[in-house]
């Protein structure tokens, strides 16, 4: 993130174009400037999905598919930042590829309650699971989120008097 910033408000001259082409293994040949405009739009795009799902609330498997596509857009936008290859690295990485495993197997469950199984309840209740996936798949982004979000709901669901 250091040398995308170096990259968009200066800094090093030299190389600047090159700055994230090299985390990208050289399969997208848009220029860096680019490749923020292509993540913003995509990120733009999946969240306008996730608000636009909200006027489908009423109708769940409407919802859930708008909802999902739009969770994906938005998740999925960071590739123009850091390549499909970083991503997919990072995303199985040892300290959160469990949290991968369940956000996916969510957004797949919720598609397949949507699309295949037409339950609305089966699908809300997919959706809610697919949501708190997401929760804790972006806080095995930030150090010790994970660990500061169970201790306090381990304290705030405590039952001992």
């Amino acid at each position: 993130m250091w040398k995308l910033s170096q990259s968009l408000f200066g800094g090093e001259e030299e190389g600047q174009d090159e700055v994230l082409a090299e985390d990208s293994d050289g399969i997208c040949s848009l220029s860096p400037m680019q490749r923020v405009y292509a993540f913003g739009a995509c990120l733009l795009v999946g969240l306008v999905c996730m608000f636009l799902s909200l006027i489908v609330f009423a109708k769940p498997i409407k919802f859930a598919v708008v909802f999902t596509c739009g969770n994906l857009l938005a998740v999925g936008s960071t590739v123009f930042l850091i390549g499909a290859a970083q991503q997919m690295r990072m995303m199985f990485d040892s300290t959160r590829v469990f949290a991968t495993a369940i956000y996916l197997g969510c957004v797949v469950l919720a598609l397949i309650c949507a699309l295949w199984i037409h339950s609305k309840v089966l699908t809300i209740i997919a959706i809610i699971i697919e949501i708190c996936a997401l929760i804790w798949y972006s806080l095995s982004y930030i150090p010790f989120a994970r660990r500061m979000v169970s201790d306090l709901m381990v304290r705030l669901c405590d039952t001992e008097l």
